[in-house]
């Protein structure tokens, strides 16, 4: 028997997770519900056809993105360095300090003249507000796309 919301998305005040263990699942990181729901229909399902769908787990807090990566199975992180009390880019520059194999980081910088913040925080790539679908895909694509160092 099949528990009741068994497969349905896992809701609490500070974290979605969407349950699939075959799609790509992308962590993505603001203190704004705005900017979370920004990124995820900027990228949509499917970034490509010969990519597995994205599952999404939203984050609201810093200890929470701490919590969600270090339990591992995340592809990639978009960290907005916009976010309050704890900015993306303290957080990415935390994460590929502790982190054992860390993922992909992206960091959404405030303005494109902020990306060297976000070479500071040792994320692979920035993309700047506001959210831009076409270059947030081509980012994201082709970090999921490069082969792990």
């Amino acid at each position: 028997m099949v528990p009741p919301g068994a497969g349905q998305p896992e809701t609490s005040s500070i974290c979605t997770v969407a349950d699939s263990s075959e799609d790509l699942r992308i962590l993505v990181y603001s203190d704004n519900v705005q900017t979370r729901e920004q990124v995820v229909r900027a990228l949509g399902k499917r970034l490509h056809p010969d990519l597995p769908a994205l599952t999404y787990v939203e984050v609201a807090t810093g200890p929470m993105v701490l919590r969600r990566m270090d339990e591992g199975g995340i592809e990639l992180a978009i960290l907005d360095g916009e976010a309050t009390p704890t900015g993306g880019m303290g957080i990415a520059k935390q994460l590929k300090d502790e982190l054992d194999n860390c993922p992909p980081l992206v960091v959404l910088t405030g303005r494109p003249d902020d990306a060297w913040l976000a070479s500071w925080s040792r994320a692979e790539a920035a993309v700047p507000h506001p959210i831009d679908p076409i270059v947030l895909g081509r980012t994201v694509l082709g970090l999921l796309r490069a082969p792990a160092l």
